[in-house]
């Protein structure tokens, strides 16, 4: 377990929702949130965030939490997960976990089953996500400090560095496993990019009593047992790359 690191973009500078990880939810930032639901792997968390002046807050809560955060380039987000990795000290054989901190209903035990995939070290990538049938909002990406490095030296295109494992097919050849949901619940949105996602993200949390520890499965019964939860937000289009 401590070849691990999970390294959570993150940023005040959010176009539709500016500040979004800073927004209450059970008392607590969003952010937060995401982190304790995480909390088994509370001490392989590093915070990626920006160095354009705007994440105090995030520093501040870093602190707060005792969570490592790293400070890099706002756009070029390929080299800040490369640069927040080298300097807590990754090896080639190290699991990279790629999350994004808009995702307050992350579940643990599925990054765990992406994390043990990777672990085996059969696969240079191990993910889950909307692609292959799970709700939006629960993706994980794992895969190896040695392919993110060799990524990070290759890749030249905006689009490459701004998102992480975008331009890894295109300079490596991957042996890739993919998670799958064994059903289609990719209508489930759970990620938060505006409003009316917070207003669901809210309203989920408080058919729990805002409990922070519920389960996948859990999760699932709840969307399915009130539909109305779903429609808060089903208009709402995810931003393409």
């Amino acid at each position: 377990m401590s070849n691990v690191m999970i390294i959570i973009q993150a940023r005040m500078t959010s176009t539709r929702l500016p500040a979004k990880i800073m927004l209450p939810l059970c008392e607590k930032p969003v952010l937060q949130v995401m982190i304790e639901r995480l909390s088994k792997w509370h001490d392989q968390i590093i915070v990626a965030t920006t160095n354009d002046g705007t994440e105090k807050p995030i520093i501040d809560l870093c602190k707060k939490l005792d969570i490592r955060v790293f400070r890099g380039d706002t756009d070029d987000v390929l080299g800040r997960y490369y640069k927040a990795a080298t300097f807590y000290g990754a090896t080639k054989n190290t699991t990279i976990v790629r999350l994004t901190s808009d995702c307050p209903l992350i579940d643990q035990d599925l990054c765990t089953l992406v994390i043990n995939k990777h672990e085996e070290q059969r696969f240079n990538m191990v993910n889950l996500g909307p692609h292959s049938g799970f709700p939006r909002g629960l993706d994980c990406c794992a895969f190896s400090f040695k392919l993110l490095e060799e990524t990070h030296k290759k890749a030249t295109s905006l689009a490459d560095r701004e998102h992480v494992t975008l331009g890894m097919a295109k300079f490596n050849t991957l042996l890739l496993y993919t998670f799958s949901a064994q059903e289609d619940l990719s209508h489930y949105r759970l990620t938060l990019d505006e409003h009316d996602d917070y207003s669901a993200i809210t309203a989920i949390y408080n058919a729990f009593d805002n409990s922070l520890h519920f389960s996948y499965q859990e999760l699932l019964i709840m969307l399915k047992k009130k539909p109305e939860l779903y429609d808060i937000n089903k208009h709402v289009e995810q931003k393409t790359v």
